[in-house]
């Protein structure tokens, strides 16, 4: 059912086109028809979701950089023999020469654990006869590192392959770097989110003429830490720990009343 504004909108289209449209061929006749009735359809619909559609939803966004203040690192030493026993004997020196070398260059003692000695035998046999032709070990104990002072660990690991060119065979893995006062950096991060997204809320409300006023939902989108200026963005969030600089990214998802 139509309201009296389409009823005079359609009555105006008519007139203003009738005079013409008995002058014109059938399927331009039809066309213009159907046209007249869109301008009225629209101005219902138009109507109907100035109405009904009282709220907005506008993402927002915080960005900032941060410096991981925690660091995890370790080493793996290992040695191999022709028995289990030679290989871990062969390890212990190796091992000695690797705490040194980390205590030498400012690693504190109660800044080193020592992980679990594992030891793998390896077994070659003739493809053919499956004849057994040799049997090595090989013992393997990781030094483990976890320290406040991230430079210091940092200019260590940089610095450790020197070890491999003594002899000490050395697997050595990359430094983790992690912020633990991420919790309250989040929150942080989240208020700086929402603010952003009244802010963008507002500028789009003002270009309709209109004002926001309470917000009636928020969603926490993703929580990205990557290294610095990445584009890289995950649906599920993300967190590196490659570099000791990060941005730290949060979003909301938040809908505003409109007034």
């Amino acid at each position: 059912m139509t309201s009296p504004q389409s009823r005079s909108l359609l009555s105006k289209c008519t007139d203003n086109t009738w005079q013409l449209l008995r002058r014109t061929p059938p399927m331009v006749f039809a066309t213009a028809v159907f046209v007249c009735g869109i301008v009225a359809a629209s101005s219902i619909l138009v109507k109907g979701i100035r109405s009904s559609n009282d709220t907005i939803t506008v993402t927002g966004a915080s960005t900032e950089r941060i410096t991981s203040d925690y660091v995890d690192w370790s080493v793996n030493v290992k040695q191999t023999g022709y028995n289990q026993q030679t290989s871990y004997q062969l390890l212990k020196p190796s091992l000695e020469k690797t705490i040194v070398f980390l205590k030498a260059n400012g690693v504190k003692p109660d800044e080193i654990e020592l992980g679990t000695v594992r030891s793998n035998k390896d077994q070659v046999r003739n493809p053919k006869t499956g004849e057994l032709l040799s049997t090595t070990w090989t013992t393997t104990q990781a030094v483990l590192i976890g320290s406040w002072d991230v430079k210091k660990i940092h200019m260590i690991s940089g610095k450790i392959s020197a070890l491999i060119g003594e002899g000490v065979p050395l697997s050595i893995n990359r430094p983790s770097y992690t912020f633990t006062k991420l919790a309250a950096k989040r929150v942080d991060m989240l208020a700086k989110a929402t603010r952003d997204a009244r802010k963008r809320a507002k500028a789009i409300a003002q270009e309709a003429g209109s004002s926001i006023g309470a917000i009636t939902n928020a969603d926490t989108g993703t929580f990205q830490i990557t290294v610095p200026n990445s584009t890289q963005m995950s649906s599920y969030g993300s967190y590196d720990t490659s570099t000791i600089k990060k941005d730290i990214t949060a979003v909301m998802g938040v809908t505003f009343r409109v007034e």
